[in-house]
């Protein structure tokens, strides 16, 4: 029988306590119990941390994506990744998207807010594929299209993004909107 061990970084689900007893359930519960472990949501728990003031440091947003999805991929987009493509968007966002291969709507664990997409994403995205994913969602990166586009033609002009890249990922995964703002922006 292996020795349990727990990390702070780390959120564990019930099935990983199978390797070490025949009720994983019981186990978790008991650790709880004993302040070994909290609880997220149902069947996910994390080391209980330290302490900023009277704030408990919860695990990463990563570790938790890691374990609600259980390992499938998955691809953190929207405000941050676009703001720094240089194409004019500052927004902050409350909500972070996720896109993955499993699920689509919202989630929320321990406050923490997620709008999961459903969608076909690289699996190693690169600037060309977030310039293209903020094409897709201008709207809710709340910018500006006509000085979205601006941005982007002086972006190509000054040889900032590869253009055959480009037009591969709005291909791949642009709407009919993004491939026609994109053909409006290529320089000629």
């Amino acid at each position: 029988m292996a020795t349990l061990s727990l990390r702070r970084d780390v959120v564990y689900r019930t099935e990983y306590f199978a390797k070490y007893t025949r009720n994983p359930s019981r186990l978790a519960t008991r650790l709880v119990r004993d302040g070994k472990l909290r609880r997220l949501r149902k069947g996910m728990f994390y080391v209980p941390g330290e302490k900023i003031g009277s704030v408990e440091v919860l695990p990463p947003d990563r570790a938790l994506l890691r374990s609600f999805f259980r390992g499938r991929p998955y691809l953190y987009s929207g405000n941050v990744a676009w703001n720094s493509l240089g194409l004019g968007t500052t927004a902050v966002e409350a909500v972070a998207l996720i896109y993955n291969t499993t699920r689509t709507g919202r989630l929320e664990i321990d406050g923490r807010r997620f709008d999961l997409r459903r969608v076909r994403f690289p699996r190693k995205p690169d600037p060309e594929f977030y310039v293209v994913d903020l094409l897709n969602n201008l709207e809710r990166a709340m910018a500006d299209a006509e000085r979205v586009q601006l941005a982007l033609e002086r972006a190509l002009a000054n040889g900032r993004f590869d253009v055959a890249n480009l037009v591969r990922r709005t291909a791949q995964y642009g709407s009919r909107t993004a491939r026609e703002m994109l053909g409006q922006s290529l320089p000629r």
